[in-house]
């Protein structure tokens, strides 16, 4: 038997709550889910996107950076060089 809310005696509004407690989600309410996340938020991904990537790329040169500032202050006087 599904929850019913006071207000509500048609098939649709039993949808709803069962997607407002999230009981026993599978697939294609991740699918349905995802779909109305892509509708709302569309627009905005690419941006979202670019700017994630260019974080990532900002981290990695981050991470050579250290790496290499390392390499030259260990005090061997020898750097690797690549």
């Amino acid at each position: 038997m599904a929850w019913r809310l006071p207000w509500c005696r048609t098939a649709p509004c039993e949808v709803i709550v069962t997607l407002l407690f999230f009981s026993n989600i599978g697939l294609p309410g991740l699918i349905i889910i995802g779909l109305v996340v892509l509708l709302l938020f569309g627009s905005r991904l690419p941006n979202v996107m670019r700017n994630l990537g260019r974080g990532v790329t900002n981290f990695k040169q981050g991470l050579k950076e250290g790496a290499d500032d390392d390499e030259e202050g260990d005090g061997s006087g020898k750097a690797k060089k690549d």
